[in-house]
């Protein structure tokens, strides 16, 4: 292979990536409030006893868990300004797209979650006289997250590796700067492996998280 290296090309041009960054990173912490929030909400309304509202949520969670998220992104961006006449940024429009992705999956961790709830400790709640919201804030909330915590923090690794996505609809993120960098430098393998490693050293951190709390959890079930 002829092919010669130049990773200096590159290096002395990282401005443009940094900033990417800290558009990726913007984008993942506004998905992951959205998604966190309105998971759970989500999953209490799936589970509702009334078909008329557990109908609609369950086809809102499907529809976003069964198509391509690359395919939300653009409806997101062509098609609700067209049939809404709502223009947002483009950032707005990811975060949206990229948050209401991850509500329907972690709506399905929460569901598991709430169901794994002891029926002891909602029949305590009752004898306390808590009402539905306070058994919902002070005995569902907490079991539900803390036994979620794994499989959230690894839709939020997900999500901020599917954030690459907004770059087709020229979102700055990290993935379009490396796309320009690379057309500006004529070095396509040295800056997307860049790309790449910033992605790896963002992500591997959390997955050794979640692998950490999967083990504990293990741990102190056994």
């Amino acid at each position: 292979m002829s092919y010669t290296f130049d990773f200096a090309s590159v290096f002395r041009n990282m401005a443009p990536l940094w900033d990417g960054l800290l558009v990726t990173i913007q984008l993942t912490i506004a998905a992951n409030v959205i998604g966190l929030t309105l998971g759970f909400v989500l999953a209490l309304l799936v589970m509702s006893r009334w078909r008329a509202i557990r109908l609609p949520v369950t086809l809102f969670i499907e529809f976003f868990r069964c198509t391509p998220a690359i395919i939300q992104i653009v409806w997101f961006f062509y098609c609700v300004p067209m049939l809404f006449n709502v223009f947002l940024g483009s950032v707005t429009m990811g975060i949206m797209a990229l948050g209401l992705n991850l509500a329907a999956f972690n709506a399905e961790a929460y569901r598991a979650s709430i169901q794994a709830v002891p029926r002891e400790q909602l029949d305590a709640g009752v004898a306390l006289g808590l009402t539905p919201f306070q058994r919902v804030l002070y005995i569902i909330l907490p079991t539900a997250v803390r036994n979620s915590v794994p499989v959230l923090l690894t839709n939020g690794i997900g999500t901020f590796q599917q954030s690459a996505l907004v770059a087709i609809v020229a979102v700055q993120d990290l993935m379009y700067q490396g796309k320009t960098l690379a057309t500006l430098t004529y070095r396509p393998i040295e800056t997307f492996t860049i790309v790449a490693l910033v992605y790896f050293a963002v992500s591997f951190p959390v997955s050794q998280i979640v692998g950490y709390l999967e083990r504990r959890r293990e741990v102190l079930a056994s």
